[in-house]
């Protein structure tokens, strides 16, 4: 017990009561006596009034555990400050408005890099932390998204998909030099594939099948770079595939390219 008290002091939160219904843990928590202002920084212990969060943590031997966490909204007490109550945040415990723990989202990230979509959201429910494909994608995509400022994009390979076989295709980007997927826009169009690359005017050479539309789209959106027509690999659909879309795949695309880039030499 001793060691639950310390690793919940050091997450920010207090353990309340711990009770387990069917499949399921229950834990409540409350937070702590004070907090700071994220604006004008000034600790606060008037408050406002009581902030229900539910988290979803780590599973217990197989069972799902929600962490029902008593927050507190505080009221400033900087009086010209334009934020004038404020939940407390744990930072350590989960990003703002996250629906799991840190831990838990970084499983749920590291299933579905790993193996893809629809087979992670088989596995996380087998372990006792369900997650929809959908959710899985979304934390593949943010994790992206976060890690892109620090890095240039220079090297891009850009191809059709199926968000359904036969009926709706999409567009996948993937960045040939660091083997990963950068983004999946939602249609196959020469505006679309323009409008993103008008956003990244770093990149130098494009890799592309010979639809007309990806050649539009890259003269339009990024005339300063090379285009190189070739086919890519089909890439497993993240949400289908049995694989995730950024590993094997990136290092076929990878050799395949620079290949060709030698030929042309």
């Amino acid at each position: 017990m001793d060691r639950k008290s310390g690793l919940a002091s050091e997450l920010g939160i207090r353990i309340l009561s711990t009770e387990r219904i069917d499949d399921r843990w229950f834990i409540e928590a409350g937070g702590q006596t004070a907090g700071r202002c994220p604006d004008s920084g000034k600790i606060s212990s008037d408050r406002h009034s009581w902030h229900i969060r539910r988290l979803q943590d780590l599973p217990a031997h197989g069972a799902t555990v929600t962490l029902k966490l008593r927050l507190s909204r505080w009221r400033c007490g900087n009086k010209v400050c334009e934020r004038q109550t404020f939940v407390e945040q744990l930072p350590r415990l989960a990003a703002p408005l996250a629906r799991r723990t840190r831990r838990a989202a970084e499983l749920v990230h590291l299933f579905g890099h790993g193996v893809g979509g629809r087979l992670a959201e088989r596995l996380l429910k087998r372990i006792g932390l369900p997650a929809s494909d959908d959710t899985i994608l979304r934390h593949l995509k943010r994790k992206a998204r976060a890690r892109r400022p620090e890095t240039s994009i220079r090297v891009i390979g850009i191809d059709d998909w199926a968000w359904r076989k036969g009926c709706t295709y999409g567009t996948i980007v993937v960045d040939l030099e660091r083997r990963e997927v950068i983004d999946i826009l939602p249609e196959r169009s020469a505006e679309g594939t323009a409008h993103w690359l008008k956003q990244h005017p770093e990149i130098e050479i494009i890799s592309r099948d010979r639809c007309s539309s990806f050649a539009q789209g890259g003269r339009e959106g990024a005339p300063q770079a090379r285009q190189i027509c070739r086919s890519l690999p089909h890439f497993a659909e993240p949400s289908r595939g049995h694989s995730s879309p950024t590993q094997p795949h990136g290092r076929l695309v990878n050799s395949r390219f620079a290949a060709g880039i030698e030929r042309r030499r």
